[in-house]
């Protein structure tokens, strides 16, 4: 396992615990005490996995999340959110951002291991769906470039969060077809990931914001579709 992981945490016991059970499994850890610093060794190592502390001083983890997403070279990048019981963050503040998981302190070892993997795993599961479509799925005035992470509206280029994109490309991969809301869930997060209930119709409401409200109709008690 050659995977590359980078901590981003204040605290160093944690920084510590985290790169001693993961680099245990064969991972390989960096770590960066603060926002600022994770955000040039990201650039610079573009590793496979984020693992991001919520609360630090100076650049949170929530303003953090938004500045790395905004950086081409990390699509491919998860980010995996650390967050302790009782913090002001919801777990939705963090989808919104961009967030692809999240892990709540005080972190177990062997919980920590298992996320992780389940993480990677749906990376690398999405990595291979991604390259047996084609690269770019064109509809009409939208169209979306897989490779650069990139959708066109009328020709004027955007960089969505990962999320988004995802979801997107779900619902314009069979336009007209009604997805369910579990469907959605399973696709875009996991099944291995549990959120909230609002988490879809945040990210489709962002969507709606962005490219418009015409493009994805809203199907009652079933889920979402795309119509153009």
């Amino acid at each position: 396992m050659d995977n590359s992981i980078l901590v981003i945490d204040d605290e160093q016991d944690i920084r510590v615990l985290i790169k001693y059970n993961l680099e245990k499994e064969g991972f390989i850890i960096s770590e960066a005490e603060d926002g600022e610093k994770g955000l040039e060794m990201a650039i610079q190592q573009v590793p496979d996995l984020i693992l991001l502390d919520v609360m630090m001083p100076g650049m949170d983890g929530i303003e953090t999340c938004e500045k790395l997403k905004a950086i081409p070279s990390l699509k491919n990048t998860m980010i995996c959110f650390l967050t302790a019981r009782g913090e002001d963050y919801s777990q939705i503040a963090g989808f919104e951002a961009g967030a692809d998981d999240y892990i709540t302190k005080p972190i177990k070892p062997k919980l920590l291991v298992s996320r992780i993997s389940a993480i990677l795993r749906r990376k690398g599961a999405a990595n291979e769906a991604g390259s047996q479509e084609s690269n770019a799925v064109n509809e009409k005035s939208i169209k979306i470039d897989r490779e650069r992470y990139l959708i066109s509206k009328e020709g004027e280029d955007m960089v969505l969060p990962r999320k988004e994109f995802e979801l997107l490309a779900l619902l314009m991969s069979k336009p007209s077809k009604v997805f369910h809301r579990d469907v959605i869930m399973n696709s875009v997060w996991g099944a291995d990931v549990v959120v909230g209930d609002r988490t879809i119709d945040v990210h489709i409401r962002k969507l709606r914001e962005k490219i418009g409200d015409a493009y994805i109709v809203t199907v009652k008690g079933v889920g979402y579709k795309f119509e153009e």
